[in-house]
């Protein structure tokens, strides 16, 4: 149970991170707090973001640089796409207010605008229209079948990034929510 929850706690502080550093930068901006809107750049985030990692990791060499930021990018991508259609802020506004802080604004798509799976959608259609209990049995599998695989394509990504780092490399990674 401990191993199961780390993986989770750790993509939970990193999105508390990107929420807190999105704030940041729009009041250095100007942009009047809260980062949804003002000049907030994500283009500009995601910059900076690699910009930091460059630096924690010590990276001096720009071509050895291009081949570890491909990967860390895949990394965080696929991290995002583990993490779509699980409640990370997806949840609806249907009229009676409540529902979260990203409730209605993000059309029920996962946690960091990562776009909900075709699973999470089908099981809430069936929750929705009050499914059998089989149907939702049927739902349930094929989701947690497609949240495993995400995982198993998760874990091949850090793999492939633990594979080109140094051990110091790695810690820091490890330090930095990159890999488990």
């Amino acid at each position: 149970m401990k191993r199961m929850m780390r993986p989770w706690l750790l993509t939970v502080g990193l999105a508390a991170l990107v929420a807190g550093a999105g704030n940041i930068m729009a009041q250095d901006n100007g942009g009047g707090g809260g980062g949804r809107g003002g000049n907030f750049d994500p283009a500009q985030f995601q910059q900076q973001m690699m910009d930091r990692f460059k630096e924690r990791l010590e990276m001096t060499n720009d071509d050895e640089w291009v081949a570890v930021q491909g990967l860390i990018q895949k990394v965080m991508d696929t991290r995002r796409a583990t993490m779509s259609g699980m409640g990370f802020g997806g949840r609806r506004n249907n009229g009676g207010g409540g529902g979260g802080d990203n409730a209605g604004r993000n059309g029920g798509r996962g946690g960091f605008n990562a776009p909900p799976s075709p699973e999470a959608e089908d099981l809430q259609k069936a929750l929705d229209a009050k499914a059998s209990p089989d149907e939702l049995k049927a739902k349930l599998g094929k989701l947690r079948d497609a949240r495993k695989a995400k995982e198993a394509a998760l874990t091949k990504a850090q793999e492939a990034l633990r594979k080109v780092l140094t051990v110091r490399q790695e810690a820091t990674a490890v330090s930095m929510g990159l890999l488990p």
